[in-house]
This record gives structure tokens, C-alpha cells and sequence, in this order.
């Protein structure tokens, strides 16, 4: 069994090589791999988390392949596929979806990957979203669903595009808006 010194430092190794896209690093170190595959940093990221922020698509199949965990909660409650949608990273978000992610988990203030795609007004990824069964009505903790935030932050198209879709027009807010 390995020392955690050395889980520690294997697990910042891949969590660089993640960040940067790094598949031949993660390729070479079959050890690292196994042994800190679902290593979290201070923030409570994983590799995964990381490779979908900035786009690696390649490291996130690479990272699948793998078994690792596909819907791990960082310390603000995100998975890596809101950080994903966060981060409008189109071919991570199909990928996660395609293997199986799941939509509608709640980050700590009860948003979901819908909630993130409009508040980043990204109609494309919502689509996404909207095709692997995420939740069009899905109320956050203070009562908003995606229609509502999206009125809220004046997003014509992202409006337009959820009704198209079937958003209640009628859903209320915590305080009966």
C-alpha cells in the first residue's frame, strides 16, 4: 500500500496533467492511475473535474476508460459535468452525458447543469442537456427554474429556446413570482 506522501504527490501530478491535457503523462503512469484516479485537491476537484473545465475531451474519455467517478461533487457541490457546462465545454459535456453523467444533481444552491448552461447563455449546451433527460422545470433553492433566469438575465434566445422546448411559462419562485 502506498504512503499518502505518495498518493499526495501522484494525485498533483495528475490533477496537472488533467488541467493541461496532458493524455501522455496519464498515459505513462499506469500506478498514478490506479491508485489516484478519484484523488481530490484542497478544493475537493478531481481529475475529472479539471479535464472538463478546460475542454481535454480526450482526457475525459481517457479518465472513463479508467472507472473513475463520473459524478463526484467538488466542495461547492459541482460535478465535472457543471464544470463542464460552466466552462461551456460543448465535447465534454456530450461525452459525460453519453457515459452516463447525471443532469440534474444540485449544486449547494440547488441549481443544476440546466441552471449553468443559462447562466453562461449557452442555448447549445442546454440542447445537450435537454436531450439526455435534464429536468426543463427544475427549481434551484430559491424557487428559479432555468426559464425564470433566463428571463431574469434578459436572455432572449436562451428564453425562446426553453419555451420552445416545453418550459412552464406559469412555474413560481419561492416568492410566488
Amino acid at each position: 500500500m502506498a504512503s499518502s506522501a505518495t498518493q499526495h504527490a501522484g494525485g498533483l501530478v495528475l490533477h496537472a496533467a488533467a488541467a493541461r491535457g496532458d493524455l501522455a503523462l496519464l498515459q505513462r503512469h499506469r500506478w498514478l492511475r490506479k491508485l489516484c484516479i478519484n484523488w481530490r485537491d484542497a478544493e475537493g476537484r478531481t481529475p475529472l473535474h479539471l479535464a472538463c473545465a478546460n475542454g481535454h475531451v480526450d482526457v475525459v474519455q481517457f479518465l472513463l476508460r479508467q472507472k473513475c467517478k463520473l459524478n463526484p461533487r467538488d466542495n461547492l457541490k459541482n460535478t465535472p459535468l457543471m464544470r463542464a457546462v460552466a466552462c461551456k465545454q460543448e465535447g465534454c459535456v456530450a461525452v459525460l452525458l453519453e457515459h452516463g453523467a447525471d443532469p440534474n444533481v444540485a449544486d449547494r444552491g440547488g441549481g443544476t447543469a440546466l441552471h449553468l448552461a443559462v447562466h453562461t447563455a449557452s442555448v447549445s449546451v442546454a440542447g445537450i442537456l435537454l436531450q439526455h433527460n435534464a429536468q426543463i422545470d427544475a427549481q434551484n433553492k430559491m424557487g428559479c427554474t432555468p426559464l425564470a433566469l433566463a428571463v431574469s438575465c434578459s436572455c432572449k434566445e436562451m428564453v425562446e429556446f426553453l419555451l420552445e422546448k416545453g418550459a412552464n411559462v406559469n412555474a413560481r419562485d419561492c416568492s410566488g413570482r
